[in-house]
């Protein structure tokens, strides 16, 4: 082979060379470029809402409205009857709600109380809050302004005041005066509450809800 050929196929063999290494220096790069690139945008998942939930019905159409009771209406609280006796109706601050005194049998008595109450959060609607108090043995017990405990139960305080109150019936109070309250929920949500006619003694009772529909009016005093 002639030095002529010899340096020709030199050339031609570094030209292969130099194209191979460029293809193989593209492919590397383009393969750096797909894994640094970053991911595809994906849409977020929903969160499923909850499953509907039948809706409550309507007081005074679907079941009886408690703010309608009069002193001595017959009804009944969860299928057990009464007499409304005598009631309170108590101002505070704005909010008013009343209390009934129940006489249900020989010597024995509840308060049931019924108050409009506004929602929890800014914007809830307002709600019809219905509980029956049973009474406590205080053995002269003062509401304190912190914790307490009753029958080995922590009670913390959320609210008391001295509200303006006039009566009608047989209440047991006078016909108009000033009462003392102090209300106090535990950690399982058992609510207490104390309350005094101003001059009197602390007297102090526990509270049951009322889901709606739980009072009957059986009968209506006569006019």
């Amino acid at each position: 082979m002639s030095m002529t050929s010899m340096v020709v196929l030199g050339l031609s063999i570094a030209t292969v060379l130099l194209l191979l290494g460029a293809f193989v220096a593209t492919m590397r790069q383009d393969r750096k470029g797909r894994t640094t690139a970053p991911p595809a945008e994906v849409a977020p998942v929903e969160t499923p809402l909850a499953a509907p939930v039948s809706v409550p019905g309507h007081v005074g159409s679907d079941y009886d409205d408690p703010r309608t009771i009069k002193v001595g209406d017959r009804i009944e609280v969860h299928g057990s009857p009464s007499r409304v006796r005598g009631a309170v109706f108590v101002s505070w601050q704005g909010q008013e709600w009343t209390e009934y005194v129940l006489e249900e049998g020989v010597a024995r008595t509840r308060w049931l109380s019924v108050e409009v109450r506004q929602g929890l959060a800014s914007g809830d609607p307002p709600h019809l809050e219905v509980l029956v108090w049973t009474d406590v043995p205080t053995q002269g017990m003062v509401p304190a302004k912190s914790m307490l405990i009753m029958e080995g139960m922590e009670f913390f305080p959320i609210e008391r005041g001295t509200a303006a109150f006039r009566t009608e019936g047989d209440s047991g109070y006078p016909e108009r005066g000033l009462l003392d309250f102090a209300d106090y929920r535990a950690s399982d949500g058992r609510l207490l509450s104390f309350e005094r006619v101003q001059g009197a003694s602390w007297t102090a009772s526990y509270a049951e809800p009322l889901p709606p529909g739980s009072i009957t009016i059986v009968s209506r005093a006569p006019n």
